[in-house]
């Protein structure tokens, strides 16, 4: 049995793909009306009252619990099921919004025996599967750079609390820096720069830095959210640049061209799915995990984003 936490959209994506897996599961919500929109979106029932009252029955320990709440409410959600005993938790990025939260995420599951990942689920695009194989096959990277811009104009309007909002550079902009990172290298040394301030983003509004990788691959990466701009990361060997604009394609520019090719894809999951998301609860739920974020692994990269962020 898996335990899904949370009934909102993105619980209905994680809702379709158990229910295609053929996997048994129980949502636990909140509310009426956003159980309301669920039930009548995968016909499958929520229990309502929260995961307090859910717990407070009793119910036998899942095989494993999928965290699927508003960040906010990540860390607390995710420390109360560690509590419960859960020891498989697949938990939404960024698992928390401090690093104060996730080390101590990562401690409290190191001395249970608890294993807890981030759901990064641009890992698992068909894009990234098929950019990892040429990248392997062309003999590694040897340089990468990514864009981080944010449309300002319209994540200002969002209704979403204004800690989120304050800290949106690690619930969102990270999908990014961690996909450039899992492709090129975690850093081994950084630079960052930050200017600028938004009223619902007062630390920083403009980004620059650079720096090298554990494999020794240089980086550099960009974001102007008071600008243009778009996501992308764009990795490079000695044969090739390999570009994911947007992340969902792939092109390639060979040496000595211009010109940029499409990479054909066998992406029917990404079609039929939340893009990436169909593997990687399949990674998750059969135990083949080594493209998935370890807690261990968010640990480490968290004083790196709150660098990059300025915070």
């Amino acid at each position: 049995m898996i335990w899904l936490i949370g009934a909102g959209g993105m619980s209905v994506d994680y809702a379709n793909v158990l229910k295609a897996q053929e996997k048994e599961f129980v949502v636990v919500g909140r509310g009426r009306a956003s159980a309301d929109i669920f039930e009548e979106k995968t016909q499958h029932k929520v229990l309502e009252g929260g995961l307090n009252s859910f717990l407070s029955k009793s119910p036998e320990l899942p095989e494993a619990a999928i965290v699927s709440v508003g960040v906010e409410q990540l860390y607390i959600t995710t420390m109360q099921l560690l509590k419960y005993g859960v020891k498989e938790l697949l938990v939404e990025k960024p698992g928390g919004l401090s690093f104060a939260e996730i080390d101590q995420m990562k401690n409290y599951a190191a001395e249970n025996n608890a294993q807890i990942y981030i759901a990064y689920n641009r890992r698992f695009f068909s894009s990234v599967i098929k950019a990892k194989e040429l990248i392997k096959r062309d003999g590694g990277v040897t340089s990468f750079n990514f864009e981080l811009t944010e449309w300002s104009h319209v994540i200002g309007t969002l209704d979403k609390k204004p800690e989120v909002l304050a800290k949106w550079f690690l619930g969102n902009s990270t999908h990014v820096a961690d996909l450039a990172f899992a492709l090129g290298g975690m850093p081994e040394e950084i630079t960052c720069f930050t200017s600028g301030k938004l009223t619902w983003h007062p630390s920083s509004a403009i980004f620059a830095g650079a720096g090298i990788s554990k494999q020794g691959a240089l980086f550099n990466y960009g974001a102007d959210w008071e600008s243009a701009g778009r996501w992308s990361v764009e990795v490079l060997t000695n044969k090739n640049r390999y570009i994911l604009r947007p992340m969902e394609t792939l092109q390639v520019q060979k040496r000595g061209t211009v010109k940029c090719e499409p990479v054909e894809l066998d992406n029917e999951m990404d079609m039929d799915f939340k893009p990436g998301l169909y593997l990687q609860v399949e990674a998750f739920l059969s135990n083949n995990r080594d493209d998935l974020c370890s807690i261990e692994e968010q640990s480490l990269m968290f004083p790196v984003y709150e660098k990059m962020a300025g915070y």
